[in-house]
């Protein structure tokens, strides 16, 4: 069964873009084939493997037209294993084009299914709101995984995205689960990253990961030269720490399964 994970928080800024594709181009980098895609109009995502010119399709087109399938926007990578649905400004319109429709949280799910089988993993990018094209993501996933900054008010507005994954749980999509909290931007230096991965703990508990991303200058400089961070600064503490995070949702999505499986037995 694919695991098909949302990354989402309405706070811009917490690492989510990066967290997206880093976490995607680890899964590859474990043998697993990943699907990676872009939701948000800002289109970071895309842009960090391709020139906004090169993107003749997008997930605008999947998600506003039943017609055009996702197989026909997915661009392939530098990794064999990684593959790219890339977004597009013109997703912005989408909130507005699919009001009243009464398909409109399905339309990625709908579209996601003729291909899904084909990957192991996809990783959902998604923008900072939680609009229409966050509940698509939500009602297609198996997992939802949430970044929180290592801030003060970082838990600001997370109870908005958990009343949120309530209700997606409630009706569309009642297996969907918390895979866990990811704490990005950490500074070890500093007493407030300290001070706040406290609070986060207190507040998640287990459902926090192990692993945290610090603040790394690699991490925000390979998107520019078209790379993640494995191939751009495989030994930095980017890298490591994506590949350790990459080990855990790994372990956590394999527990789930074979809980489900003992659920499905009884």
């Amino acid at each position: 069964m694919t695991a098909i994970i949302t990354i989402a928080n309405q706070k811009g800024g917490v690492g989510k873009t990066t967290t997206a594709i880093n976490l995607a181009a680890a899964l590859a980098n474990r043998e697993k084939k990943t699907l990676l895609i872009d939701l948000d109009p800002q289109a970071n995502t895309t842009i960090a493997f391709y020139d906004a010119g090169e993107i003749s399709s997008s997930m605008f087109e999947v998600l506003s037209d039943s017609r055009v399938g996702i197989a026909t926007v997915i661009k392939p990578t530098k990794d064999p294993l990684l593959f790219l649905c890339p977004g597009r400004l013109a997703l912005a319109k989408l909130e507005q084009q699919l009001a009243g429709q009464f398909d409109a949280p399905f339309r990625l799910k709908d579209a996601l299914s003729p291909v899904e089988k084909d990957y192991d993993y996809v990783i959902v990018d998604t923008p900072p709101s939680l609009g229409i094209l966050t509940v698509n993501s939500l009602v297609a996933a198996t997992h939802l995984l949430v970044p929180i900054q290592a801030a003060y008010f970082a838990i600001e507005g997370t109870d908005d995205l958990l009343e949120t994954y309530e209700r997606i749980r409630a009706r569309p999509n009642p297996g969907l689960k918390v895979l866990g909290v990811v704490i990005t931007l950490y500074d070890k230096r500093t007493n407030i990253s300290k001070d706040t991965h406290g609070q986060i703990r207190s507040v998640f508990g287990e459902v926090l990961f192990k692993t945290k991303i610090t603040k790394n200058v690699r991490l925000e400089e390979s998107p520019a030269y078209k790379e993640t961070i494995f191939t751009f600064a495989p030994k930095s503490p980017g890298a490591v720490e994506y590949k350790k995070l990459a080990g855990e949702v790994i372990q956590r999505v394999e527990e789930d399964r074979v809980a489900s499986h003992a659920e499905d037995a009884a």
